[in-house]
């Protein structure tokens, strides 16, 4: 599952994505084959935490385990 954290929040991608001119037709993040395509990785995640990325608009999104 993808989410984005603001202020310490986790909010779904439907909320912030749906606006951005970078996501797909569905207005999600381009996510494939385990990489986020609207965005670049952050370099230094969170130790034992999960992959990060910035996406283009600046937001951070990670991908947590169901």
């Amino acid at each position: 599952m993808l989410v984005i954290l603001i202020d310490n929040k986790l909010v779904t991608p439907g909320k912030i994505c749906q606006t951005c001119p970078m996501a797909s037709q569905s207005g999600q993040p381009r996510w494939q084959e385990g990489r986020l395509r609207c965005g670049r990785p952050i370099d230094k995640p969170l130790e034992g935490g999960p992959m990060q990325y910035e996406c283009t608009m600046g937001f951070r999104v990670a991908e947590l385990s169901d």
